[in-house]
């Protein structure tokens, strides 16, 4: 499924998906992307995002995340708190794996997606 915006463009969004049976609390995401383009280093701005709470089994949309950034690699450094207890999580998009040849269906979302899974909870931009 290709989701469009009002300019005709693809439309790419990160989603954080809670599959535990139990809410995260105080989350914080760090999103960046490095690379090269060109032979030359490339590093775009760090943007955080606090979700207070992500409810157990549903997920949040994090931020979109534009095409022109697919040939970096894309991090997403997640903190969280599951009661009293601070956990820390770092997933990776390689450069090329967010693309439409890498899509599959992503049940939690009933929409296809790239995805790094998780045992605790996944963490997926989908188009």
């Amino acid at each position: 499924m290709c989701a469009k915006n009002i300019l005709n463009q693809n439309e790419w969004k990160v989603y954080l998906i809670n599959n535990n049976p139990f809410p995260i609390e105080n989350t914080l995401v760090a999103s960046k992307g490095y690379g090269e383009k060109e032979g030359k280093a490339q590093r775009t701005s760090t943007l955080r995002h606090f979700l207070e709470t992500v409810p157990a089994n549903e997920s949040v949309m994090v931020e979109p995340l534009d095409e022109k950034l697919f040939h970096l690699n894309n991090e997403y450094w997640v903190s969280y708190y599951i009661g009293n207890q601070i956990y820390d999580r770092r997933f990776v998009f390689v450069p090329g794996s967010i693309s439409e040849e890498n899509l599959m269906y992503i049940k939690e979302l009933n929409k296809e997606g790239c995805c790094t899974l998780n045992t605790s909870f996944d963490f997926n931009p989908y188009l």
